[in-house]
């Protein structure tokens, strides 16, 4: 186990929530309950082009238990500070079981509905003066020191290439081990793209029970990415050099390092303890038409609703997006990507190739990187202002106890 440096025991500057929990950030959420509702939620938010005002929502009408659980659970991130909710006034979502969700937590809120209000300008008015409130009250949110071992980080790939899993995605295993090392809780996902590995995954459980359910998820995901003929194998990740499923899943399974596994989450469950979790983001039951073959920017939020206050990325292709309410880290694999695209990005693990650095020294970068994020530094994304949201439909039934060691 290598030393760590004096830098990783300094404090980070955080918001202390009523939940007891800790932010690295202090935004504020407009949040639209249906796709009606998701103009009025921009023309409110325009309002605020320097300010922490970001725009989220669920576009369905039909109500879903899945994207209820994830607006509740992203509406009371740590990194949250405030929300205001808009409504059309006749979709399906549970708009007061949100609003009270939101009231207990003790942050400021308020529900807008369009129909009641008068329309879209009144209800922008509405908003807007909520809003002003509410960028007040932020700075009568207590300030405390966060340790960093109480970060939680979560990792996804995306635009992988040849790359990828010789540079960045290594270095963020490395990166991993070191947050696991410090006592962070990790979390990675993309089961999808790692089947045929179900057993490596599997061995790296604290419990049998917890083995036998890791393996199950990727099985799973096998079979739901078969019959949704949906695939993790993009045109673009050929033209990147790749050549098999096979090299981008063993590219994808190393960036989450070689810690036993502590336990099995969905989306929105909050690990219980510090530790390495996979987070199984395939829908449970039969798969049905509808259910989306999922994306980055939907793995990322569902990073967040488990509690993630920043999200490494690595590309090898280059990915330009960011997120609404935590700071996602760019780490690139490919260095000519990097030369082409360094605006975007945050890490250069291509020097693995063009310096011959190793791995570690990469992931011992990367570990510094999200040191200095969580202590107010931008991301790269942050100061290009990426805010992509994307929430869809799925269901999920419950953990069962076997999932958590």
């Amino acid at each position: 186990m290598n030393t760590l440096p004096n830098s990783e025991a300094a404090p980070i500057p955080g918001y202390l929530r009523s939940d007891g929990r800790k932010g690295i950030r202090n935004v504020i959420l407009v949040a639209y309950l249906v796709e009606c509702a998701h103009h009025v939620c921009s023309v409110i938010a325009s309002g605020y082009p320097n300010d922490p005002v970001q725009v989220i929502g669920f576009s369905g009408c039909y109500p879903n238990a899945y994207a209820d659980r994830m607006m509740r659970a992203l509406c009371t991130h740590p990194n949250v500070g405030g929300v205001l909710l808009v409504s059309l006034g006749c979709e399906s979502f549970n708009r007061s079981r949100l609003l009270e969700t939101v009231e207990a937590s003790g942050r400021p809120v308020e529900l807008v509905v369009i129909q009641q209000a008068g329309g879209t300008s009144a209800a922008v008015a509405r908003g807007r003066t909520f809003i002003s409130e509410t960028l007040l009250k932020l700075d009568a949110v207590p300030r405390v020191s966060l340790q960093p071992q109480e970060l939680t980080v979560g990792i996804v790939s995306g635009g992988s290439d040849a790359t990828s899993g010789i540079t960045a995605n290594p270095a963020a295993g490395c990166a991993f081990d070191r947050l696991h090392r410090m006592g962070c809780t990790t979390i990675f996902e993309n089961t999808g793209e790692m089947i045929g590995l179900e057993r490596l995954i599997a061995a790296r459980a604290t419990t049998p029970e917890l083995a036998d359910e890791l393996e199950k998820t990727i099985v799973k995901a096998a079979r739901y990415y078969a019959t949704m003929g949906h695939g993790s194998f993009a045109p673009g990740n050929a033209e990147g050099g790749l050549t098999t499923l096979e090299e981008k899943s063993m590219g994808a399974y190393v960036k989450s390092g070689t810690a036993p596994i502590r336990g099995l989450i969905k989306p929105a469950d909050i690990p219980p303890a510090p530790g390495l979790y996979l987070m199984d983001i395939v829908p449970d039951g039969e798969p049905r038409f509808g259910f989306p073959n999922p994306t980055d920017i939907a793995e990322m939020n569902e990073l967040i609703a488990s509690g993630a206050h920043i999200v490494l990325f690595t590309t090898g292709r280059g990915s330009v997006a960011g997120s609404a309410i935590s700071p996602v880290i760019k780490i690139c694999a490919n260095p000519e990507t990097y030369a082409r695209m360094r605006e975007d990005m945050d890490v250069n693990a291509g020097r693995i190739l063009t310096e011959g650095v190793t791995a570690e020294e990469v992931g011992n970068e990367i570990v510094e990187q999200v040191l200095a994020v969580a202590g107010g530094t931008p991301s790269c994304p942050e100061k290009l202002g990426h805010r992509e949201f994307s929430l869809q439909y799925k269901s999920f039934e419950p953990l069962g106890p076997s999932c958590l060691a």
